[in-house]
C-alpha cells in the first residue's frame, strides 16, 4: 500500500480531490476525502473551470524531434519541456495554446532544475526557424539556434539566449 505526507490539495469546481495522510491506505484517505468533499462547497478563483492548468494539458516533455509538432501545437501544454539537445530541419510554430493561471502563456524551458529551482542543465534548440504565435510566450535558459518571429505580444526570453536574427 502505498503511504502518504501530509497534503491537502482540494479542486473544488472540478470535484478532484487528491488527499493525504499519515501512513493512511488508500482506502482510508478515500473515507476521509468524501467527508471533506461534502464540507467543501466554495470555489477559489484559482480552481474555476476556465484554468486549464487543472482541466487541460499542463506540459509537454520534448526528448527528441518528433515530439515537437505536438507539443508546440495548440493542443500541447502551457509548457514545453526539454529533457536534452534537440534538433530537427523543420520549421516550428507556438501556436495558441492552453493558458496558464488563466492567460495566454507558453514557455519553451530549455533547462532542467533542482527542488530548489537552481539551474542545473541548458540545452539547445536548433531549428531553421521558430514562429511565436502565443501570446506572453518565452524561451528560458537555454539556447535557440535558428531565427526566432514573434507573432505575437508579451515575448520574453528570460535567461535565454537566441543564435540567430530575432524578427
Amino acid at each position: 500500500m502505498m503511504k502518504w505526507n501530509k497534503l491537502l490539495l482540494i479542486t473544488a469546481s472540478m470535484g478532484l480531490l487528491a488527499a493525504c495522510g499519515n501512513g493512511e491506505t488508500d482506502e482510508e484517505v478515500t473515507d476521509d476525502t468524501e467527508e471533506v468533499t461534502e464540507d467543501t462547497g466554495e470555489e477559489t478563483e484559482e480552481t474555476t473551470e476556465e484554468s486549464d492548468a487543472t482541466t487541460g494539458a499542463t506540459q509537454s516533455v520534448v526528448t527528441a524531434s518528433e515530439d515537437l509538432e505536438e507539443a508546440m501545437s495548440a493542443n500541447g501544454g502551457w509548457i514545453v519541456i526539454f529533457e536534452g539537445d534537440v534538433e530537427t530541419d523543420q520549421e516550428l510554430v507556438l501556436e495558441e495554446g492552453p493558458m496558464n493561471d488563466g492567460e495566454l502563456a507558453r514557455k519553451l524551458a530549455l533547462y532542467t532544475q533542482d527542488e530548489d529551482r537552481n539551474v542545473t542543465a541548458s540545452y539547445t534548440l536548433t531549428a531553421p526557424k521558430l514562429t511565436i504565435e502565443s501570446e506572453n510566450s518565452r524561451i528560458q535558459n537555454g539556447t535557440f539556434a535558428g531565427d526566432v518571429y514573434v507573432d505575437a505580444n508579451g515575448f520574453q526570453l528570460p535567461g535565454g539566449t537566441i543564435d540567430g536574427d530575432l524578427i
